[in-house]
């Protein structure tokens, strides 16, 4: 891992060390003998801004590195290497600088829709294409600089994941509350021109980009395919914490239904021109307007799994996979499971099928209802502690009880409201597991 430490200096520049904080084992680096606790000086003469110019950098087959070892000397390495094979310096995946953060203030916002007294990192508003790349965050780019957009093109940072809602520009301008919001449609040229791959985001908000001007935005961003990969399209969450805020309301049962249908007539052209779907709505309007969960080729290659498009079929598909290869002698065991209204039926189902197989176990699934954020929001992944504490404590459970990752941060075992999965599990005196959210494995969980 590598820690940048920062130094201000007169005319509010910044100075930074890169300290070497982890070499992998058996890498180029540990056989060079770079050390944790040395200092990246420059690669090919040049001190890298950050993680994605370091990356950048060394990407190339023949490297001068200068390295400023622990007792003050200077090493000079040349490295001959394969084009794109790291050298072993292992980078926590941050920024040198802070991440931007977001110019806008869009109507469905939904960290303006958090209650107060949460931890204060959940408040920061991030819209850095930098932790687009990075960690496949969604980005508006109404902050980006010439600069960036150069070195986006330069250095072939991509995919970029972003946020476009609406290719109207006046009506994304009213959306993001930025005027900066209009020149969406040249930066997405821009990028096609340069052959930068794009993921794009569409939320849905009822009675603004919706129906006719859904039809004109996924016009316009189909036709640069095939930079542009994939499009998803997903609905608007609304918490309980609206207080003056703009009101905006739900899709209706019947909306959801239409926007599938509405959606499949253009997946049906792209199919023609492309022999792919291109767009895609969310799991989400599938459940809620009552639609069957397409079957897992649909969704192609999965390349919005984490914005929640195909994630149901896909879990599905592996669940049912493994539980076909697999037939084996298992003991009686008592397990429970806590998930989201939104897929409650879908892994009922799947447990239904376990328990007929293995009459020896005993499945119960609790459906978590969010008093937190509001019964609006359905998804398991906003789900808190407290709400799963509230709402299965009066239960006699005893044992194991399973839960999706997804409740938690990133790569933490804490809830959003603070509090930890060692808490839950001392106040309900059970044994709380998160689990990956991977058919095969949540299978396998239920039978081993």
């Amino acid at each position: 891992m590598i820690l940048y430490i920062k130094i201000k200096l007169k005319g509010g520049q910044m100075k930074y060390d890169i300290i070497i904080e982890e070499i992998e084992e058996n890498s180029i680096a540990e056989e060079l003998g770079i050390e944790p606790g040395d200092i990246l000086l420059s690669v090919n003469d040049k001190k890298p801004k950050d993680i994605l110019e370091y990356r950048y950098l060394t990407d190339e087959e023949f490297l001068i590195i200068e390295i400023q070892k622990k007792n003050g000397q200077i090493w000079q390495l040349d490295i001959e290497k394969d084009y794109d094979e790291n050298i072993g310096i292992v980078f926590v995946e941050e920024i040198i600088d802070k991440p931007k953060s977001c110019h806008n203030n869009c109507v469905f916002c939904f960290i303006n829709q958090l209650p107060k007294g949460m931890r204060e990192s959940l408040y920061f508003k991030d819209d850095d294409t930098r932790l687009s790349f990075l960690h496949g965050n969604y980005v508006t780019l109404t902050n980006l600089s010439e600069d960036d957009i150069n070195r986006i093109i330069e250095y072939r940072i991509q995919p970029i994941n972003i946020s476009v809602h609406t290719t109207n520009p006046e009506l994304r301008i009213s959306m993001l509350n930025n005027k900066k919001a209009s020149n969406i449609n040249i930066l997405l040229k821009r990028f096609q021109v340069n052959k930068i791959s794009m993921n794009i985001q569409i939320v849905l908000v009822p009675d603004y980009n919706d129906r006719k001007e859904l039809d004109r935005t996924l016009n316009d961003l189909t036709k640069l395919y095939p930079y542009v990969n994939s499009i998803s399209v997903v609905p608007v969450g609304l918490t309980k914490h609206r207080d003056n805020l703009i009101e905006i309301r739900s899709f209706t049962k019947e909306e959801c239904f239409e926007l599938v249908a509405q959606i499949e007539n253009i997946q049906n052209e792209m199919i023609k021109k492309y022999s792919r779907h291109v767009v895609y709505p969310s799991d989400e309007f599938f459940i809620k307007g009552k639609k069957e969960i397409p079957i897992s080729s649909y969704y192609e290659e999965f390349s919005q799994l984490e914005n929640g498009v195909g994630m149901v079929s896909l879990f599905l598909q592996q669940c049912y996979d493994t539980l076909n290869n697999h037939y084996i002698n298992t003991k009686p065991k008592k397990i429970t499971i806590v998930t989201g209204d939104l897929v409650f039926n879908y892994i009922n189902k799947v447990t239904t099928i376990v328990m007929k197989k293995y009459p020896e176990i005993d499945i119960k699934i609790i459906k978590i209802f969010n008093n937190f954020f509001g019964n609006e929001i359905t998804v398991a992944g906003l789900i808190t502690a407290t709400d799963i504490i509230d709402q299965i404590k009066d239960y006699s459970l005893v044992g194991e009880v399973l839960f999706p990752n997804s409740m938690l941060r990133h790569e933490q075992d804490m809830f959003l409201d603070n509090i930890s999965v060692e808490q839950v599990s001392e106040i309900l005196n059970l044994n709380m597991i998160p689990m990956e959210i991977d058919g095969k494995k949540f299978i396998e969980k239920l039978l081993y």
